[in-house]
């Protein structure tokens, strides 16, 4: 179920009721013929061995330029 909201830059974004994700909850992603795996922790978002604070940077280290973390994903 999505939610409209009204944002300051547009009229209404879509937003879900609980944009958190669960730990346990792994992400993958096929990125340039390499598959990327991240796994969500309590405390961030494992990956390569190292914990990240953020989606977005995991993102622009796999792509090397800037990137919305959920929409690298595809959760958004």
């Amino acid at each position: 179920m999505r939610f409209l909201r009204k944002s300051r830059k547009s009229s209404f974004s879509l937003t879900r009721p609980n944009q958190r994700l669960k730990p346990g909850t792994r992400l993958e992603r096929i990125y340039k013929g390499q598959k990327y795996s991240v796994s969500v922790t309590a405390n961030g978002f494992e990956f390569g061995g190292e914990i990240w604070s953020s989606l977005s940077k995991i993102a622009n280290h796999i792509t090397g330029s800037k990137w919305n973390g959920w929409v690298f994903f595809g959760l958004k």
